[in-house]
């Protein structure tokens, strides 16, 4: 099967969150199956100069955005059995940020356009065509409207994958005839209008063939106005047609390997899992933490803002710290009010709690290796990562019943030795506080706590069971074309 995979960013190219990581991993999934695996990305001044120069220039040319005549470059490197073509225009890509410009509307309806551009230059015309967030949502969009009629183009199926419903891509409506070039009539009929905007995200869940998101459990969130973000009652149409599905996100189980990941000070696996107790030593070494492998280990590893469930932990850390024997460590950035409090935790506890505001991969996985317990408290979580390289590193995690949370992490039964950790349904402090002492209780009986461990080890998220799904709703969508 000819897939082509459209993303803002990339690992190991770009990365600003998440997205990166699924666009990087999954296509190199689905090449590993056996499918001619093609990405698109825009070739940002941020990507690595042993990149660039591994690049070959295939095409240049000139193509449209609304009245404007704009360069559009396309070049191509083979990576990981996998074709990525990045399309290049220095006016749009080279800038000190991959988002937040002025004119991002404008930059990333060229995007989708080179897309499409690229798709004849290279006589490449996939049976699925996979946009993702908003700042390709045009895609689809596009591949019907300004195609109509040639045939190359339209036996393509697109399918459009939302991994934050938050970030829409709202623009003001004047980007109609400036920039998108298109009728005031697809604006008018409430194709691409919200609240009397422009809304691109809205116009690739109405065009695309097939709407996913990226677990089952946010796939069904999102039909309800507290977590729909204004678009719940189309998603819920969507879902009434049988064309919105979740998948859940995976890992690079090569990437994310405590048997072979060389920023450890000790390799493990769960064969050896009592190494993770050396690791803890090493990281209370490293942060100035009295050094006791005895004492549990907390960590989150986060973005420090509102969606992560920060305000909870706020209400019952102090609470646990004064009670229990035991360690608190963050890394993370986020939101000034958020660094302050943590700030103020750490100088309140010495001896009990390092927080690292920054983020650094290197000390990132050494944190998963050395920690018991993982803390996930989110108010909601379309997947979620965190959770699932804690659980690939023996840390136990501890979340709340909301989206990927909620279909990746099983509550641990004592009685049957079955879960892979511990899961809180409402969000509400007390739950939180009940949770986190119960799952501390447990550590006490390291017997216990060590199969639970082991559990979370042996719990398969690797991208390889997500491909499988992806495939057998790709040829669906192709038979039905």
């Amino acid at each position: 099967m000819r897939i082509g995979f459209v993303a803002s960013e990339a690992v190991p190219f770009v990365k600003t969150g998440g997205l990166a990581d699924v666009a990087g991993s999954l296509p190199k999934a689905l090449a590993a199956l056996g499918h001619d695996v093609r990405v698109f990305l825009p070739k940002y001044y941020q990507i690595p100069q042993a990149y660039r120069e591994k690049m070959e220039h295939v095409w240049s040319g000139e193509i449209n955005v609304a009245w404007r005549r704009k360069f559009i470059g396309i070049d191509r490197l083979e990576e990981d059995g996998v074709t990525w073509y990045f399309i290049d225009n220095e006016d749009y890509f080279r800038r000190d940020s991959l988002y937040g410009s002025f004119d991002d509307a404008e930059r990333f309806s060229f995007f989708c356009r080179g897309v499409l551009t690229a798709m004849g230059v290279l006589d490449f015309f996939p049976d699925i065509l996979h946009a993702n967030d908003w700042h390709s949502a045009l895609v689809p969009v596009l591949l019907r409207l300004e195609h109509i009629g040639d045939g190359r183009y339209e036996s393509v199926r697109s399918v459009f994958t939302i991994h934050n419903l938050k970030y829409q891509g709202v623009f003001d409506k004047g980007i109609m005839p400036d920039v998108l070039g298109l009728d005031w009539k697809y604006f008018n009929n409430g194709d691409l209008e919200y609240y009397d905007a422009v809304n691109f995200m809205k116009g690739g869940i109405i065009y695309a063939d097939m709407v996913t998101t990226v677990s089952r459990t946010y796939a069904d969130e999102i039909q309800y106005e507290y977590f729909g973000e204004g678009l719940h009652e189309l998603l819920r149409s969507r879902a009434e047609m049988g064309k919105l599905t979740g998948i859940v996100n995976g890992i690079d189980n090569e990437s994310f390997d405590p048997r072979t990941d060389r920023r450890l000070v000790y390799s493990y696996g769960v064969e050896d899992i009592h190494l993770k107790f050396e690791n803890k030593a090493a990281l209370q070494h490293q942060l100035g933490l009295p050094e006791n492998r005895c004492a549990p280990m907390i960590s989150m590893v986060t973005r420090l803002v509102e969606a992560k469930g920060l305000d909870l932990v706020m209400r019952v850390i102090d609470e646990l710290l004064s009670q229990e024997n035991m360690q608190f460590v963050l890394l993370g950035v986020g939101d000034a009010v958020y660094e302050a409090w943590f700030r103020e935790l750490a100088w309140r506890h010495p001896d009990k709690v390092s927080v690292n505001l920054s983020f650094a991969s290197e000390l990132a996985q050494r944190i998963y290796a050395a920690s018991d317990i993982f803390l996930m408290p989110s108010k909601y979580e379309p997947c979620g990562i965190g959770q699932l390289i804690a659980m690939r590193y023996g840390a136990v995690p501890i979340v709340r019943a909301t989206g990927g949370l909620k279909d990746t992490v099983e509550q641990y039964d004592k009685l049957t030795g079955k879960g892979n950790g511990f899961v809180f349904p409402n969000y509400n402090a007390h739950e939180l506080l009940f949770t986190m002492k119960r799952a501390l209780s447990l550590y006490k009986d390291m017997t216990a706590w060590s199969a639970l461990a082991r559990n979370s080890m042996k719990s398969d998220f690797g991208w390889k069971r997500s491909a499988k799904e992806y495939i057998r709703l790709y040829e669906g969508l192709k038979h039905e074309g």
